[in-house]
């Protein structure tokens, strides 16, 4: 299901920028690759690569394709529902829900990301490769793997209780 972002203020965040060449018969040619957040900071992100010839086209490019590709993300009050591990190749990331007044304990990409999706507290921790593209990318895998009460309780077939 895509979510319709034209109606939307969502705020963009550049994560990474590198220049990359290409080496052909008169010497080298350069592009450069743009990683790219975008999120409404109530539950919607999405995160992008985006490659052109200038910096500019390419952080178009990157916040363009991010916006096609926004998830929804549960969320409890200010955190997250419960811990969850993202896997993206040689990246993971711990993901643990933190009282309120923790406030966003992450490194710089993690940061990016769980800022745009409103998460304000949170504890989180970089267990594999410290690259930043596989980082961001574990982080939206394992924010695409939470589940919040209501959707666990639909899949079992039950009611949930009242507290």
């Amino acid at each position: 299901m895509r979510i319709d972002s034209s109606q939307m203020t969502l705020t963009e965040t550049v994560i990474a920028v590198n220049r990359v060449a290409k080496v052909v018969k008169g010497g080298k040619r350069f592009s450069f690759n743009c990683l790219v957040v975008v999120g409404d900071g109530a539950g919607l992100v999405g995160v992008s690569l985006g490659k052109a010839k200038e910096i500019q086209s390419a952080i178009a490019k990157a916040v363009f394709r991010a916006k096609k590709s926004l998830i929804r993300v549960p969320l409890v009050g200010t955190t997250i529902p419960h811990e969850v591990i993202g896997n993206f190749g040689a990246g993971r990331v711990l993901m643990k829900p933190a009282v309120p007044g923790t406030g966003v304990v992450a490194g710089g990409n993690v940061r990016a990301v769980l800022e745009a999706v409103g998460v304000k507290d949170i504890l989180t921790k970089s267990l594999g490769s410290a690259n930043a593209f596989n980082v961001v990318y574990a982080t939206m895998s394992g924010l695409e793997n939470l589940r919040s009460k209501e959707s666990v309780a639909k899949l079992r077939n039950k009611e949930l209780a009242e507290v």
